[in-house]
């Protein structure tokens, strides 16, 4: 097994459901950002313990810290986590359990939002995988044109089969996008977990590195060749040539899909691009029996 979830996340689900305000933001800070005045680089941390789970607080907190950055001119963002060991564990499980219609539509709208901000920002950008980065956290690193891993322990992929559930399309064309198709699809079928090294080997990751430091000090310099290029110029390339966006055009045409994940149902908006997952009740029940420690995300 290499790598559960952290030991305050092990116990089961139904008894998670129970706690579930301790997990919900309480105004703490969830993101820090930092910009360095003479490179005009941002660096964003996650912070949300023990492990960023993706909620509805923290995905509103990534949105509006892109946004900040947009106005701000930013010239480069790097994406990291606070936490030494986890970069992101992904979507926040407690958003999908019997959920407020309200609090869930507004859920998948900002998980969205939030991944097409990142996708398409008019300043580059680079993931730092400082930690584990499975299902979500994966997505929060295709989303970026650099990705570097600190190796040799830390892993990322979409795993989500593993789990019973099917990544939404949008998810597995953010890997199709990077690995290509047959990678992609071995991948996303198996719900593998890369190690450091074999996620070098796919191009799921660029850089291999020993520590975070190592890793930022990288991030810059990749981040510098951008010095001289515009906004307008980078932003038209990564979201025309280099990502292929056939999953952006619905979300640009004013579509919203924000229905509620179930396990092993797909389903797709009226457009027919987006595809999500769906929980239903006897599932969820299933989901309960679950010992989170005993989750293997690799």
């Amino acid at each position: 097994m290499m790598f559960r979830i952290c030991s305050s996340l092990q116990r089961s689900a139904s008894t998670a459901v129970k706690e579930a305000k301790r997990f919900y933001s309480d105004g703490a800070k969830l993101v820090t950002v930092t910009t360095d005045d003479k490179t005009g680089v941002s660096t964003l941390s996650l912070n949300r313990p023990p492990v960023n789970g993706l909620n509805l607080d923290l995905l509103q907190s990534i949105s509006t810290a892109l946004t900040t950055l947009e106005k701000s001119k930013c010239r480069g963002m790097i994406l990291t986590s606070d936490n030494p060991s986890v970069f992101s564990a992904g979507l926040d499980i407690l958003e999908m359990y019997k959920p407020d219609p309200t609090r869930v539509k507004d859920f998948w709208t900002t998980l969205q939002d939030t991944w097409i901000k990142l996708y398409t920002t008019s300043f580059p950008t680079v993931a730092v995988i400082n930690g584990h980065s499975p299902a979500g956290g994966c997505l929060l690193a295709l989303s970026c044109e650099y990705r570097i891993i600190v190796g040799p322990k830390n892993t990322i992929g979409l795993n989500e089969t593993k789990l019973g559930i099917i990544a939404p399309r949008w998810f597995q064309d953010s890997m199709r996008n990077v690995i290509g198709e047959r990678q992609a699809e071995l991948a996303l079928t198996t719900g593998k977990m890369f190690t450091a090294d074999e996620a070098l080997k796919v191009n799921l990751v660029d850089e291999v590195v020993a520590s975070k430091d190592e890793a930022t000090g990288r991030a810059i310099a990749f981040l510098s060749q951008f010095a001289k290029i515009t906004s307008t110029t980078k932003k038209n390339d990564k979201t025309g040539v280099s990502r292929g966006n056939r999953q952006l055009a619905p979300q640009q045409q004013g579509e919203r899909f924000a229905d509620f994940p179930q396990l092993h149902q797909p389903a797709q908006s009226p457009g027919g691009t987006w595809n999500v997952l769906r929980i239903s009740e006897e599932e969820v029940g299933q989901v309960n029996n679950f010992n989170l420690k005993n989750i293997v995300l690799s």
